[in-house]
């Protein structure tokens, strides 16, 4: 079945009630048991289980070519999941330059619990083989990469973490099951923050793991899931599934938008790089070709001035706005060191950008009076 037709249906039925084809929200906590103390229906607590978020794991699974999925309240619940399915002592790998919350919530809270980690550059398989230990467990791999844009080989990573014994989980927040499938490549688990492009419209706050198989790994995400609670709230879950419908089509125009801003933003005299893995010059460029469709709504790009000049910048744009996170229909923008404070790697001329589904005219309009305001 083709991804389309899997974003409509996948999921999504009508009503067995009412018939309904849009179907309805249920905010019940709890479901009436049968007279033989039964749960005829399947559904007890709505910590365990609701209507709403069966559906979207539903979804989801079937999106990343998953075994079962895992709805969570965010992706940060998501990403501390994986990270307690483990055990202290275990070691763990991510990217130097992930996303800097996933490197906080290591430092600041697993870390005091025993899990120990190392940052690497997930581009170089060599390196990351070079920190491997007896007691890695996992490879937390991120591509592209926030804010950087670096873009990792996951069938590279996958053999690595064979050899080692270790398991892979992606994030494919920023790519999409349209655009990269990482379980197809031999990750075990995906990791989505459901809250940006799946949902799509700034309007939902949620998290999800896919896995490849039902396994002991899994199965320990889905007892943290329901026994921890933090779970996906049922009108997050509802508008979620909604959004997903038309994930495809608005990729398409996040991707073509993004390359043509990208294009735009290399060739101007006050851009000193423009990180953009469908940019020819970008150093992760083939490896993107191979494992992605499309190359993306995200970029970055290094203004020459530093700090100064890019705060300057970000504050003379008109249609672009100031604020964090992206996947929505509005285009975004921001100067992540000041986001990410003092142990931040992303440059200090750097802004990043999610690139909207506005016309990519009005945006390189807003770009240029931007960049060439005095």
């Amino acid at each position: 079945m083709h991804f389309e037709t899997l974003a409509v249906h996948a999921g999504h039925r009508p009503d067995p009630a009412t018939g309904a084809v849009t179907p309805p929200i249920h905010l019940s906590t709890t479901f009436e048991r049968g007279k033989d103390g039964s749960f005829p229906t399947g559904y007890i607590y709505g910590r365990d289980a609701n209507p709403n978020r069966r559906a979207v794991e539903q979804c989801l699974a079937a999106l990343e070519g998953g075994t079962g999925a895992a709805a969570f309240a965010s992706g940060m619940a998501a990403t501390s999941a994986v990270f307690q399915a483990l055990a202290p002592g275990d070691h763990v790998l991510v990217p130097d330059d992930s996303y800097y919350i996933t490197r906080k919530l290591l430092q600041e809270v697993f870390a005091r619990w025993g899990l120990e980690h190392t940052a690497v550059d997930m581009t170089d398989l060599r390196a990351v083989e070079s920190v491997l230990r007896a007691s890695t467990r996992l490879i937390w791999v991120e591509t592209p990469s926030n804010p950087l844009i670096r873009v990792t080989d996951i069938a590279g990573i996958v053999a690595v973490a064979r050899r080692a014994g270790a398991r892979v989980t992606c994030d494919n927040t920023w790519a999409t099951p349209m655009l990269t499938r990482p379980l197809e490549l031999g990750a075990d688990l995906v990791m989505h923050s459901t809250t940006k492009y799946l949902g799509g419209h700034s309007d939902v706050l949620n998290g999800a793991l896919i896995g490849r198989e039902d396994d002991d790994l899994f199965q320990r995400i889905r007892g943290i899931q329901i026994t921890g609670g933090a779970v996906a709230a049922p009108f997050d879950c509802w508008l979620l599934v909604r959004g997903i419908r038309s994930l495809p089509y608005r990729m398409r125009a996040h991707c073509q938008h993004a390359a043509a801003v990208a294009e735009f933003l290399a060739s101007h005299r006050a851009v000193a790089r423009v990180h953009y893995p469908g940019l020819r010059s970008h150093p992760g460029h083939s490896v993107a070709k191979r494992q992605m469709t499309d190359f993306g709504g995200m970029l970055s790009f290094e203004v020459h001035g530093g700090r100064t000049e890019a705060l300057r910048v970000a504050a003379r744009l008109e249609l672009v706005t100031r604020a964090t996170s992206l996947g929505g229909p509005e285009s975004l923008i921001e100067h992540r060191a000041s986001v990410e404070g003092l142990h931040t790697r992303a440059p200090e001329g750097l802004l990043r950008m999610s690139v909207g589904l506005e016309h990519p005219d009005d945006l390189i309009a807003d770009l240029t009076q931007a960049l060439e305001s005095a």
